[in-house]
């Protein structure tokens, strides 16, 4: 079992700064329209613009020419292609490397397009009336396919309905790849900042669906159904992804159920999540259950003159069965770095806010969580508690590039000397993100 958990965390561990699709000059091309035509404040917050274009299945056009025919054929006459880099520098309070031959994150550690930074190609947009794609190719430092889907959705009774299927395999965003509105992290990438951490550190600060690590590999289908008052997400899927896919059948399920509205004035946004079952892990080799539960909400709207987002999630996932199974989501992410595994629920609460005190220039952000580490103290066998604080603030060069500077710092039971030394409890991020 030992074995198998060490193998999760290192999953988890090689996927904490892989490639993430924020906005994409991809749509932008396709629609005509500037990035903040779909993005509330920055990319990769969705407005509600930018919801309906994703739960359409990516098939708006704009100006953009098309090569139309019968049986709804209807497809841009360019092939609408992006690209996202991003490079920076990053700092914690881990032990530093003294061999002299490297530098971790403890010495500060610098990052750059393709070497630990993102260097990814993605191309995607409209297929005919009723089907989309996008798909992104990491160029370095491990390239090939990351993720992919095909979104196919019908319109029902003409009232903004649509309903069908998203075929899909991620390495890195998880069941939810197949379709997700909102803005709460209940996709890894759909959440108030696109800066990870080497450890994931901010972003398990900013929502509790990270915390609980839903995001990595997956692959399957999403039953879809969107309109304007939320939507309906069930999957079928495995824990293979693209790089380590196999033929197994998709035996864990993924449900999601949201609803938006206006609410004064503001876009208000509540939603439930569950993921069940068991199935095949193509990089631990194991068969393994994915079992968690989640609840999540946002408000996004004007603070006097300034845009502003508030954002809450929890979640939950299970300590593994006593018959001996490893629980996917309640594995310490650091397991493979400490040596322990989780044997208690793992939990969190999360609460962020951002603000825009420049519109479409400035923000400032705060998150806190109150978290369960899911890691039993080794005299009292409490669950020991994992909590943090996330400030961040960005500044948008342009609309498709943004400087951001994060920092967390983590704090409770579970941040010993050991944990701090080995992956570091307080860490600052400076970094800048550009796409075109």
């Amino acid at each position: 079992m030992k074995k198998i958990v060490l193998s999760l965390a290192a999953v988890m561990a090689a996927a904490t700064f892989a490639p993430e699709a924020s906005a994409l000059p991809v749509f932008a091309r396709q629609t005509g329209m500037a990035c903040n035509a779909c993005h509330f404040q920055h990319f990769p917050m969705l407005n509600t613009f930018g919801r309906a274009f994703k739960a359409s299945g990516f098939t708006l056009i704009g100006a953009q020419g098309k090569i139309e025919g019968t049986q709804n054929t209807s497809l841009p006459d360019t092939l609408n292609t992006g690209f996202l880099t991003s490079l920076g520098y990053e700092k914690t309070n881990m032990s530093p490397d003294t061999t002299g031959l490297s530098k971790n994150t403890g010495n500060g550690y610098v990052f750059l397009p393709g070497v630990a930074g993102e260097a990814s190609l993605f191309f995607g947009g409209r297929v005919s009336d009723n089907a989309g794609f996008l798909s992104e190719v990491a160029l370095a430092p491990t390239a090939g396919l990351d993720s992919a889907k095909l979104p196919i959705l019908y319109s029902v009774g003409g009232q903004g309905v649509r309903v069908g299927v998203v075929p899909f395999a991620t390495n890195a965003q998880g069941a939810s790849y197949g379709m997700e509105l909102l803005n709460t992290g209940a996709n890894a990438v759909q959440q108030m900042s696109n800066t990870p951490g080497f450890n994931s550190e901010h972003t398990m600060a900013i929502s509790a669906q990270q915390f609980i690590s839903t995001s990595g590999r997956a692959d399957g289908a999403a039953f879809v159904a969107t309109s304007d008052m939320g939507f309906l997400n069930l999957t079928k899927y495995q824990q293979s992804g693209i790089d380590q896919g196999a033929g197994a059948s998709l035996g864990s399920t993924y449900l999601r159920v949201a609803g938006t509205l206006a609410l004064g004035g503001w876009d208000a946004g509540l939603g439930i999540q569950s993921w069940s079952g068991q199935s095949w892990d193509g990089a631990a080799l194991a068969l393994i259950q994915t079992k968690a539960t989640a609840i999540d909400g946002q408000m996004q709207g004007m603070l006097g003159e300034m845009p502003t987002g508030f954002y809450f999630s929890y979640a939950k996932a299970p300590k593994s069965d006593a018959g001996g199974l490893i629980n996917a989501y309640s594995v310490d992410p650091n397991a493979g770095v400490t040596g322990v595994g989780a044997t208690l629920d793992r939990s969190s609460f999360n609460i962020d806010a951002e603000v825009g005190v420049v519109p479409e220039v400035l923000t400032v952000g705060a998150a806190i969580r109150r978290g369960k580490s899911g890691v039993a103290d080794a005299v009292t066998g409490e669950n020991l508690t994992d909590n943090a604080i996330y400030l961040t603030t960005t500044y948008k060069v342009s609309q498709n590039m943004l400087a951001r500077l994060s920092y967390t710092t983590q704090s409770g039971g579970y941040w010993n000397a050991a944990n701090t030394n080995a992956v570091g409890s307080k860490t600052t991020t400076i970094n800048l993100y550009t796409l075109f």
